[in-house]
């Protein structure tokens, strides 16, 4: 596998060859239990194939329970210069529920561990879990804070289809996902960390000044990005490709030098919506002007028109030509997008 990558790597870098990249993103899957030979081989074949930035940020995801004092020295030794932990909470009781490996004892050790060697720390914390309380959930923030990371990635819990949970909440074990509860967990949420200090760039994600991830925000911005290795997604503004996730046929397309790589060629409305959906969620908005410069005016008219009764609600609200959602309509973002969508034309 690290071989493929490395291959993926140089058969796509003329995708790259007059672009800069400012950042590199180890992750979904578990980088984390990679060694560090095996990390260094593919930043070898980053840095032999493209032009990277020297202040570019680098992030590897990991889980609490990969993250022992030795591999921790290990990735501060590496061009890894930031890590983003998977800890969802640090109460035994919920990472039981979400069915996580890691205890809350391996957080709370994880974290202490990565926060010595690493200044630019985030992690991933869980609300609106069946049972959590708001005090519960308080906590939660507090003890995340407590470390003195700069960034902090927070998203409600979603229940996916055959798994654990699904069949707890099926069979009345567990209380279903309540929407009220995590609306009020994500108010909770914003002054929390509006107190402490942070700003909420994008709906999911808090920085501290000067820690917005570069990588969400050039994913939020629409910037151009490739992604390497089996399901890896890429994008170039104006089609978007998908790798096969089938590891055994992405392996053996790539020893024949062959990318195993769909794309689809994003039409004018699908650009068009991708960009409202992305805008909305952050503190960046949907520009009017750019809407009427790049889809012309029927797009323009109609987003106007779509997000007047939104903006009655104070669900949305423009500020100097720019269209945002407020605090109230940041947590239905999703959805007043989606009825900002253009859906006839091509």
């Amino acid at each position: 596998m690290i071989s493929a990558l490395q291959r993926e790597l140089f058969l796509r870098k003329d995708e790259f060859k007059n672009e800069m990249v400012e950042t590199i993103y180890f992750g979904g899957g578990t980088p984390s239990v990679l060694t560090s030979t095996e990390i260094n081989a593919i930043f070898d074949a980053v840095f032999e194939s493209y032009k990277v930035a020297e202040d570019a940020e680098i992030t590897l995801e990991a889980n609490p329970d990969d993250l022992s004092e030795e591999k921790i020295l290990q990735l501060a030794d590496s061009p890894v210069n930031r890590l983003s932990i998977g800890i969802q909470s640090f109460f035994e009781e919920d990472l039981k529920l979400m069915n996580r490996a890691h205890s809350a004892k391996e957080a709370i050790d994880s974290l202490s561990l990565a926060t010595r060697e690493f200044d630019n720390v985030s992690i991933d914390l869980i609300y609106g879990i069946p049972n959590m309380t708001n005090e519960h959930w308080v906590m939660n923030i507090e003890k995340a804070l407590s470390f003195n990371i700069p960034h902090i990635s927070s998203y409600a819990l979603t229940v996916e289809p055959k798994t654990a949970l699904a069949s707890f909440i099926e069979k009345g074990i567990i209380k279903n996902v309540d929407d009220a509860v995590a609306q009020e967990h994500f108010n909770i949420l914003l002054d929390q960390m509006e107190a402490a200090g942070f700003e909420s760039y994008e709906i999911s994600n808090f920085g501290k000044p000067g820690y917005f991830s570069k990588n969400n925000t050039a994913y939020w911005q629409q910037k151009k990005y490739i992604g390497i290795g089996p399901s890896a997604h890429s994008f170039d503004g104006k089609q978007r490709g998908w790798n096969i996730n089938n590891n055994p046929k992405y392996i053996k397309a790539i020893t024949n030098d062959e990318l195993p790589i769909e794309i689809e060629a994003l039409s004018k409305t699908d650009q068009y919506n991708e960009y409202v959906m992305t805008g909305l969620r952050t503190i960046w908005g949907v520009s009017l002007s750019r809407v009427e410069k790049e889809f012309g005016n029927q797009y323009y008219n109609y987003l106007l028109k779509q997000a007047d009764k939104y903006i009655e609600e104070h669900l949305l609200y423009v500020d100097e030509e720019t269209l945002l959602a407020t605090r109230k309509g940041r947590f239905l973002a999703d959805g007043i997008a989606a009825d900002l969508f253009m859906l006839n034309l091509k």
